[in-house]
């Protein structure tokens, strides 16, 4: 690929290529923006057919970061890291305390945290050579698991949601159709429960679906008959681009929340989903509640600081229906147009500042 041209076109500060041949490290950490402060994003380990591979998903990601944080309110930027390997049989020790030298190399430009393939303890590892890390143990002073972080935003999200398509936010009564009940969606449904909504749920794995009917009464299908279910709203919580060409015209619910990254196939199925009236939540907006979380880390974490700003998830949602009403466009196309505003005005903000600062200097002279 020509990365530089590349990333031009999509304007990413920095690509850092990270190689220890003692530990075997293979890493590459992408910072896309920068400007709402240093670039916050995951360590994913993950066995690519290709180096080119490993570069591209590492440079989707850290874009993909840069929209989470500014859509969530942080003062902070887009980055990711991708490490080459196999999570089951290629870590060690050694391979994350020197990727922790390459973080504290950056100099607070870059905060890590753990992501597909890693774990709270790799995070430890990469803690004894840099503060730049969040997600770490307990005993350190993190937050610990983020699920239910994650999910409390999901919840949160649903409602405004369901504010959105059915007039009310109360969940009460409501029946919600969970694909995929991993540990943010059993957290996410416990939620739903406790207000009185009726589950049904789907997932590959059948001890998930059991452990969901046994401690919340919900009706188990098929993975294949999750998306004709009749329900009011569709949460999908497992694999990305569930919502395609196939799937949506299936859909008999009238919103669409759920945990799972990158949920549109295309962007064309946003304008569909737009199209056909269904409420559709951003995935990188409503599934926030844990990069928040790990976030307030960086302030010496308060469980109830973090969630007052998870609570805020609903609001960053009202404001992007509002954007689609009155803009006409689809909700995912609001969310980048508010996400990019925020930091258009922080860019504006300061250009202005080191404008005046020159003048000033200037007639000192």
């Amino acid at each position: 690929m020509e990365l530089f041209t590349y990333m031009e076109e999509y304007d990413y500060e920095q690509v850092v290529f990270c190689q220890d041949k003692n530990s075997g490290l293979k890493a590459i950490i992408a910072l896309h923006d920068t400007t709402l402060g240093p670039a916050l994003g995951g360590t994913r380990m993950w066995t690519y057919d290709s180096e080119e591979e490993a570069v591209i998903d590492a440079l989707r990601l850290a874009k993909g970061m840069t929209y989470k944080n500014a859509a969530a309110g942080l003062n902070l930027g887009g980055g990711k890291t991708v490490i080459i390997g196999d999570p089951k049989k290629d870590k060690n020790p050694e391979m994350f305390r020197a990727f922790g030298r390459y973080i504290q190399g950056l100099n607070g430009r870059y905060i890590t945290a753990e992501d597909v393939g890693t774990t709270e303890h790799d995070m430890d590892y990469i803690y004894m050579e840099t503060d730049y890390v969040t997600g770490i143990s307990p005993e350190f002073g993190s937050s610990g698991n983020p699920s239910p972080a994650t999910a409390y935003g999901m919840y949160r999200g649903m409602k405004a949601a369901a504010k959105e398509a059915f007039g009310t936010d109360s969940l009460e009564g409501k029946t919600i159709a969970v694909q995929g009940v991993g540990n943010v969606a059993y957290h996410m449904c416990k939620h739903l429960h406790e207000e009185g909504a009726k589950l049904i749920v789907t997932d590959i794995n059948k001890e998930s679906v059991d452990r969901a009917v046994e401690d919340f009464g919900a009706q188990a299908v098929d993975p294949d008959d999750i998306y004709t279910v009749d329900c009011d709203i569709y949460a999908p919580c497992a694999l990305g681009a569930t919502l395609n060409d196939e799937t949506i015209p299936k859909l008999k619910a009238k919103a669409i929340a759920g945990s799972a990254n990158n949920q549109l196939a295309e962007h064309k199925h946003g304008d569909m989903l737009h199209e056909a009236g269904i409420v559709y939540a951003p995935d990188y907006v409503i599934n926030s509640g844990g990069v928040i979380n790990v976030a307030d880390e960086l302030n010496g974490y308060n469980k109830d600081r973090a969630f007052k700003q998870i609570d805020a998830i609903y609001d960053s949602l009202s404001k992007i229906f509002e954007i689609s009403k009155r803009d006409n466009i689809s909700t995912h196309i609001a969310a980048d147009r508010m996400a990019e505003e925020r930091i258009a005005s922080v860019r504006r903000s300061r250009s202005t500042f080191l404008q005046n600062e020159h003048s000033i200097i200037s007639r000192r002279k």
